[in-house]
């Protein structure tokens, strides 16, 4: 059985829909909100599933499964990212648009949770044919999506070059230019400057201020980072210039470590160039597992879901956790961390600049006038500590988890927006 009763098999299976509606229900007893509304934000509004025809370069074709949750819209439009990945499912994009909701709440921010995708390895599709599946895929969704309604974002296997695929797809159908239908577009045709680096910027924004709230170090502090893609890379990156000893990092191949520290600035990130993390030239190379274990002050988990569960949480040494993915830490492995006085900083938070700055694009495109990246990051830093003071104050007042916690603002926020609304008809 695992720490908190959840037997070895419960603990593999579970889904992100189930993390999500078990933090929910946790989040719930702490809150005086109404038994109406936690039933209420446990459901998505909506869900769409899309069959996508695709001509593949050879003349065959080839139809995948489309999906576009839309979980709670009464703080504004849905917002989420799109993925291709062969594991997209319909609960995940639940569970992944239940955390857009929490997340936005937590930021303040006036969106709802979305998340979508495509069933595909991304992998197996030449240039032309993401073009040709992300074309047909914005048509498909084109009359539940819009930049007042539900506006998408790049995720696990989708870029800049997508969403302006899937801008322009929609945009013709339109008649108009429309911009605001998607963030995390190349600046030039209406995205926003730091975009892409302002997950990763975020958590090194949060990691620097648990650094202080604990009163470690910072010089003294070291780090392993799970996962060196766009998160990765760039909270890496500003750990390194902090001043924190970055001492492994991986790529899906494997890791490598330093107990002296890296130059996180000489190691190419895996979406840079495949494979230059774990092919760097390092003292010691690891496996992805084996880095999670390492006797560190943080540990960032920045790769993929459920990386620590029941079967390893045990084994983690670090001081604190920082999540970096979207759900890298199941249930379980959160009670466990918990037992075990292991601080975990939520995904929630931490790495909520993604969507900070997708608003800040979003209102961009909306007055046609871009900002300059001082502005972006100056933005950012200010919305994230926003978000971690009010956070903070709820660890202080009612000395509970740092997920609790996040989940407590952002529950508050969204239960007072549904009773403020009401119920129609």
């Amino acid at each position: 059985m695992a720490a908190n009763g959840t037997s070895k098999v419960e603990e593999e299976s579970e889904s992100a829909v189930q993390t999500a509606r078990r933090q929910l229900e946790r989040a719930a007893a702490q809150v005086d909100v109404d038994p109406g509304v936690i039933e209420r934000l446990s459901h998505p509004d909506k869900v769409h599933r899309v069959s996508i025809p695709l001509r593949r370069d050879d003349g065959s074709m080839e139809v995948f499964t489309g999906y576009r949750a839309q979980h709670d819209s009464v703080r504004g439009p849905f917002k989420g990212g799109l993925r291709y990945h062969p594991d997209v499912s319909t609960e995940e994009c639940i569970g992944l648009s239940m955390w857009m909701t929490w997340k936005c709440a937590v930021m303040d921010i006036p969106f709802g949770g979305g998340k979508g995708g495509i069933v595909v390895d991304p992998k197996t599709l030449s240039e032309n044919e993401k073009e040709r599946l992300t074309r047909r895929f914005a048509e498909e969704l084109r009359d539940v999506i819009g930049p007042m309604h539900d506006i998408p974002a790049p995720d696990m296997g989708t870029d800049p070059q997508t969403m302006a695929w899937f801008m322009d797809a929609y945009s013709m159908q339109e008649g108009e230019t429309t911009p605001g239908v998607v963030t995390g577009k190349p600046p030039s045709i209406g995205g926003s400057h730091g975009r892409e680096e302002s997950p990763g910027r975020s958590v090194g924004i949060i990691a620097r201020e648990a650094i202080d709230y604990y009163g470690w170090d910072v010089e003294e502090t070291t780090v392993a980072v799970q996962g060196f893609g766009s998160v990765g890379a760039n909270a890496a990156r500003f750990l390194d210039d902090l001043g924190t000893k970055v001492v492994a990092i991986s790529d899906v191949n494997g890791a490598i470590y330093d107990p002296d520290g890296l130059d996180t600035k000489d190691v190419e990130g895996h979406d840079e160039k495949p494979g230059m993390v774990s092919g760097y030239d390092a003292p010691e190379t690891l496996s992805n597992s084996e880095l999670l274990e390492l006797d560190v002050d943080i540990l960032i988990p920045a790769a993929i879901g459920n990386a620590l569960t029941a079967d390893n949480a045990n084994q983690v040494q670090a001081g604190m956790i920082v999540e970096g993915a979207n759900g890298p830490t199941t249930s379980a492995a959160d009670a466990i961390f918990e037992e075990r006085d292991i601080p975990v900083i939520p995904d929630i938070l931490a790495n909520a600049g993604g969507v900070t700055v997708s608003y800040f694009e979003w209102l961009q495109d909306i007055n046609r006038r871009a900002w300059p990246l001082d502005r972006v990051n100056d933005e950012l830093e200010m919305e994230m500590l926003k978000a971690w003071n009010a956070v903070r104050a709820e660890v202080d007042e009612r000395g509970v988890t740092w997920r609790d916690a996040a989940y407590i603002v952002a529950l508050s926020r969204v239960a007072e927006a549904h009773e403020a609304r009401g119920l129609w008809p």
